[in-house]
């Protein structure tokens, strides 16, 4: 399975259109989206081309394709209007582990990240992500994780890979693919892809800027 997951579209037609066209030629399995897909909101300036009648209309045909959540700027208006389910709160995938250790890295940190995370079937390695906007859950208000686990949050518009811990000094991994339409602190216009264990941080050319497999660090 090929993932690709993006955020924070905030109704530019421009910039939609150019993230549908990646995911053609990345030709992933499904799209994830971490909210925030019609409106701008009242702390952004309008996106480029901003048109969400316009994101509608490239969206909708797409539904099947589609896995999202909600973002803060996502409300019953635009579900009324958008013909896939966008106001789930959160939604958790276990995914499969890269195949096999690098050469020449460690079992040991592998284990760190990718256990069984109570699957039941030990005779596959697999990670759990619990997918959120951000807004109400992320690295300073965690919601209930397992050692090894996966925040996955958009809202910041900052691209992220980064270990961070609890109270209680388990460790998780934090990853944001950044936003689609109004990237901060000067990053790119980015989407993720998740295949084989990794995930690949790209513009929306295509170009790769970042990677972290689920055996290794960012």
């Amino acid at each position: 399975m090929k993932l690709m997951i993006a955020s924070d579209i905030h109704g530019s037609a421009l910039y939609c259109g150019q993230l549908l066209q990646a995911y053609e030629r990345e030709g992933a399995d499904r799209l994830l989206l971490l909210g925030d897909i019609l409106y701008h909101g009242p702390r952004n300036d309008l996106p480029e081309g901003y048109a969400p009648k316009e994101v509608i209309a490239m969206l909708n045909p797409m539904k099947e394709d589609l896995l999202c959540v909600r973002g803060n700027c996502d409300t019953e208006v635009d579900q009324m209007v958008l013909e896939f389910p966008i106001m789930a709160e959160y939604c958790l995938l276990q995914l499969p582990c890269a195949s096999a250790p690098e050469k020449g890295s460690s079992e040991k940190g592998r284990e760190q990240t990718c256990g069984d995370n109570g699957s039941g079937n030990r005779g596959q390695r697999t990670v759990t992500i619990f997918a959120t906007h951000g807004h109400v859950y992320h690295p300073h208000h965690l919601p209930p994780l397992k050692q090894g686990d996966i925040l996955l949050n958009g809202h910041t518009h900052i691209p992220a890979c980064e270990e961070i811990m609890d109270m209680e000094g388990r460790t998780y991994r934090y990853l944001n693919p950044g936003s689609v339409s109004i990237p901060k602190e000067g990053s790119a216009h980015s989407y993720m892809i998740w295949e084989n264990g990794a995930f690949i941080w790209k513009n929306l050319e295509g170009e790769e800027y970042m990677t972290w497999k689920t055996d290794s660090r960012c």
